[in-house]
């Protein structure tokens, strides 16, 4: 009985009494990191997004996620923090990952520089994302998504990225249309995805205080314009996939990064930007990949009824259990 409920168990997981199947139809299943990106203020939610419960039993975003990554093949979660909010961390999220999947903490510290560079005065928030992918590089071990701590992906998107590294060592992107991605309660900043014309990611131009407006979206540029979208544009946010030849390259272009950012206190390196620089100079190549489920994230606090709402009817549909661990 114990050899066949773990041949079960290579081809599912558990959860609440169900099974539900690896979503990759290989016969040996693959292993990747997930390097979760939970270090941000959250200054427009007003608090800790990160641990703010959306599933009917407080499931976490996190949690939704680690469950949909496990079932493509991404069993170690790699959790990038900052060290005052460890606690919270340990007590929601890591109490109930731990006894899953293995768990590693890494700190995303203002103080956390290349040798020769110091904390300007004046600097009280994370050096970006970028920053915060870069810090991870202790604790991965291999090919590794990177995903946003308060941001849903759904399924299908970790299991295309594994589909991408099972057939190619290329970096990649998991983009949405940026009509998907915009909030009722205020701007949002997204990365606009540039291809060419088979497709292929060429670019990605940060924009921020995007609103939504009947006909697609609109922002303010440089000069003080109202610029038009249409609401199709294909957005990034922050859905990843790397493998570790990654770190050298970010780290050569934080160093530039901060030599010539070094006195202004809210420059942020961005991991769009970066990767963007990496692509145009031909020092690494990104493949543009959609996914077939719907994008959801917190931006504002008035985003946590709209996500518990979509929880609650992809349970409906039979996307997850409730409770979603059993």
């Amino acid at each position: 009985m114990r050899e066949r409920a773990r041949s079960r168990r290579q081809d599912g997981f558990l959860f609440g009494g169900r099974e539900f199947p690896v979503l990759l139809g290989q016969v040996a299943k693959p292993s990747y990191d997930l390097v979760v990106l939970a270090a941000g203020m959250g200054s427009r939610f007003g608090g800790v997004k990160q641990v703010q419960p959306v599933g009917p039993q407080g499931e976490l975003i996190i949690e939704y996620s680690a469950f949909d990554a496990l079932r493509a093949g991404f069993d170690r979660l790699v959790l990038v923090i900052r060290k005052d909010i460890e606690a919270d961390f340990r007590a929601t999220i890591g109490r109930r990952l731990e006894q899953r999947m293995e768990v590693r903490y890494v700190y995303q510290e203002m103080d956390a520089l290349p040798v020769g560079f110091s904390t300007p005065a004046g600097r009280a928030k994370p050096w970006g994302t970028g920053h915060a992918a870069l810090v991870a590089r202790t604790e991965v071990r291999g090919p590794f998504a990177v995903i946003n701590a308060d941001d849903f992906y759904g399924a299908s998107a970790y299991q295309t990225l594994a589909a991408h590294f099972a057939a190619s060592s290329d970096y990649a992107m998991v983009g949405y249309p940026l009509r998907q991605t915009l909030s009722e309660h205020g701007s949002v900043s997204r990365g606009l995805c540039n291809t060419d014309v088979a497709g292929r990611l060429q670019s990605i131009t940060e924009i921020t205080k995007i609103e939504p407006v009947p006909d697609g979206a609109r922002y303010l540029d440089a000069a003080g314009q109202v610029q038009r979208l249409s609401g199709d544009e294909i957005v990034s946010m922050n859905f990843w996939g790397f493998t570790p030849a990654v770190f050298p390259q970010l780290d050569a272009l934080f160093r530039d990064f901060l030599t010539r950012n070094a006195a202004d206190p809210k420059a942020e390196f961005y991991l769009p930007t970066a990767l963007s620089t990496l692509n145009q100079t031909g020092a690494a190549r990104i493949a543009l990949l959609r996914s077939a489920d719907a994008w959801f994230g917190l931006t504002y606090r008035d985003d946590l009824a709209a996500a518990a709402a979509t929880m609650r009817s992809l349970i409906a549909a039979g996307k997850y259990p409730d409770p979603l661990w059993g």
